[in-house]
């Protein structure tokens, strides 16, 4: 019948058990995070299975929610203005994540740059106030050792993940391969780091120890952004290997790919925060760095 045929560009998604599946395992997830961590409904602190239930629920949802997107896509429910609606929605998505390091960041600037003074009325007296940061007791990263080298290796991924861009939209699956495989092996690379990085800092009591029992929130603040980051680079390399496993099964067309373009804007991202990070957590106000 004429009038019952589509006469818009917009997808109207059918009935989805996913938004309330979500719902209900993230509450579960977190409700377990508390218990975990200080016990909750007469279980004890420590109790993790809760937590873990809720995690497996919120996979499960991502998996099946975002597997049900891609293959509205395949279906050729993503019509022109579907597809720009999800370009804004990615560009949103990002900027809300910015204002999540801005918060980080003004904090660590409030902290570096004033410290303890809140009645500075000169340049000067903003010159002594930061020449006691990092407080006293704390012994610093060298930033041209480990989170130099992760400068580098972020850099790098940068080059490599936009050269699969660049093939892909050639057509050029197998190049698009390799500078796919090539990121994702960075990301696992700066990971690793990272985390050996947070073992000597934990291991040498660097930040944490008797001398610096007043440094305020120096070591707070420096693990919230950087390990908020890597949190950030974990889900960056996640979602391009989804994106590799889908050009390997040949998903990706020059002319309709934006599940990876989603991918290479989230990474390029990730990059640009880092080096905010680099520049002026390890290097600028991140003290000498002698350790």
């Amino acid at each position: 019948m004429a009038h019952d045929a589509v006469q818009h560009d917009y997808h109207l998604v059918n009935p989805s058990p996913w938004p309330l599946v979500s719902s209900i395992a993230v509450m579960v997830m977190f409700v377990g995070a508390v218990m975990w961590m200080k016990g909750l409904f007469g279980m004890p602190e420590g109790t993790q299975w809760l937590f873990f239930a809720g995690l497996a629920g919120v996979l499960y949802s991502m998996v099946g929610w975002w597997g049900d997107v891609i293959k509205e896509s395949r279906g050729g429910d993503h019509t022109p203005v579907v597809q720009l609606g999800l370009r804004y929605g990615m560009i949103l998505f990002i900027a809300s994540e910015i204002m999540f390091f801005v918060a980080f960041f003004w904090m660590f600037f409030e902290m570096a740059l004033w410290n303890e003074h809140r009645t500075l009325s000169s340049i000067e007296e903003v010159r002594q106030a930061w020449s006691t940061w990092p407080p006293q007791g704390v012994e610093t990263l060298n930033p041209w050792h480990l989170p130099f080298l992760n400068t580098v290796i972020l850099l790098l991924s940068g080059t490599t993940v936009t050269w699969a861009h660049h093939a892909i939209q050639v057509g050029n699956r197998k190049e698009a391969k390799y500078g796919l495989f090539l990121t994702i092996a960075l990301g696992v690379l700066f990971t690793a780091i990272q985390a050996y990085e947070y073992q000597h800092i934990i291991g040498h009591h660097l930040f944490f120890n008797e001398e610096a029992a007043s440094s305020g929130l120096y070591g707070s603040i420096f693990f919230m952004a950087t390990g908020f980051h890597g949190f950030h680079v974990l889900i960056g390399t996640l979602f391009l290997i989804v994106c590799l496993l889908r050009l390997l099964a040949g998903q990706f067309t020059p002319q309709k790919h934006f599940g990876f373009e989603a991918a290479a804007w989230y990474w390029h991202f990730v990059d640009v925060v880092w080096l905010f990070l680099f520049a002026f957590v390890y290097v600028a106000f991140g003290g000498t760095g002698g350790a």
